[in-house]
């Protein structure tokens, strides 16, 4: 009896430990399948990505990435206006215009300057995404080894469809297409109407003014949007679309005589206080003798915007001071025409007291 007991004790006993072993495997095969789920699930959040085309080739990058180091200015203009989060960017002497200005604080990391990013910083924040352009695409190969980098320059040559390809890519990096798509609508129906307001205005020619010297820009031109979306025909043809534009002087614009001048004051923009301002080298008696001038048609446009930025908010800026100008043209061109009315009107009353002194007159001499 007792060998019994303590056979069905023991049968037991190793009963249990093959419940709690099987129950362990259990537990660990569910443990393991729950862990390799969750790394299956953070891998596919961590590694899900686009393709992007840029100026420089064709990149994947993460989508919505979390640190963002941004070097060009106008793609800070465009990813401002979609409210997107930025980590770094460079730091210049030339101050950003006011709508960009608080990137200019302690809030963002020094990415370097616009033309020599600081490789080491970058490094070390070692960001999930990197947007070039502009000054800053020497570097392209240098910094697209310290993480995925994409140039996101805008075309001049090709602005309207550049620059809505900019920005969809952004809406799609971000997951902002929406925002991205009526940010563009907004934009587009905004060019349609200034241009619309410029049909028949005239002329036009687009200006820099630094270091007391002017350059002329042409269609197709960094300064070209006024002609090729705005439909100013171009007061006189250009050389040269280079970035420096071509070299003219107030005997040139005498001699063209445009009926529009649209003037970027460089030094203005870079905070350069060593040589005479725009408005200050175009008050000269030869351009007084201008179309532009004579009718109040010279228009400073916002230059730290347009040559430090250059994004859709700088053109959206643009556009209102081009609008406002040609509203201020269209007014003053009704005053003057109801002005010719009163004269005219004068005239006619003049003519028929005239006519009836006249009549008198042969009266008199018919009872003569």
């Amino acid at each position: 009896m007792l060998v019994r007991q303590q056979l069905v004790k023991t049968i037991s006993i190793a009963f249990s430990l093959m419940l709690a072993v099987t129950m362990t495997g259990c537990d660990n095969k569910n443990s393991s399948s729950e862990t390799s789920q969750t790394s299956d699930n953070t891998a596919s959040v961590t590694t899900k990505t686009i393709t992007i085309e840029h100026e420089q080739g064709t990149t994947s990058v993460p989508v919505n990435p979390k640190k963002v180091v941004v070097l060009n200015p106008a793609t800070l203009d465009t990813m401002d206006a979609l409210g997107i989060n930025i980590t770094a960017v460079p730091q210049t002497d030339a101050s950003l215009p006011p709508f960009l200005s608080k990137y200019e604080s302690s809030d963002y990391q020094n990415a370097g300057s616009l033309f020599e990013p600081n490789y080491e910083a970058l490094s070390n924040l070692q960001p999930d995404l990197i947007i070039a352009g502009g000054r800053a695409n020497d570097a392209y190969q240098k910094l697209n080894e310290i993480a995925p980098t994409v140039s996101l320059t805008i075309d001049s040559h090709n602005f309207l469809p550049s620059l809505t390809q900019r920005v969809e890519q952004l809406g799609q990096i971000f997951e902002k297409q929406q925002a991205a798509e009526e940010l563009i609508n907004q934009f587009k129906q905004k060019v349609a109407t200034v241009k619309e307001k410029a049909t028949n205005q005239g002329n036009a020619m687009v200006i820099l003014v630094t270091g007391g010297k002017m350059s002329g820009y042409g269609p197709g031109s960094r300064f070209g949007f006024i002609y090729d979306e705005l439909g100013f025909a171009p007061a006189t043809t250009f050389a040269s679309t280079g970035l420096h534009g071509n070299v003219i002087n107030a005997e040139f614009l005498l001699t063209v005589n445009p009926d529009w001048l649209f003037v970027i004051d460089r030094d203005n923009a870079i905070g350069r206080t060593d040589s005479p301002s725009a408005k200050q080298l175009l008050d000269n008696a030869l351009i007084h003798k201008t179309n532009a001038w004579k009718y109040n048609h010279i228009v400073y446009l916002d230059s730290a915007s347009i040559y430090i930025a250059g994004g859709i908010q700088t053109y959206n800026i643009l556009l209102d001071q081009v609008s406002d100008a040609l509203d201020q043209a269209s007014t003053q061109s009704d005053e003057d025409v109801e002005d010719e009315s009163d004269d005219t009107d004068e005239n006619v009353i003049y003519d028929e007291e005239q006519d009836t002194t006249q009549a008198d007159e042969i009266t008199i001499v018919g009872q003569e």
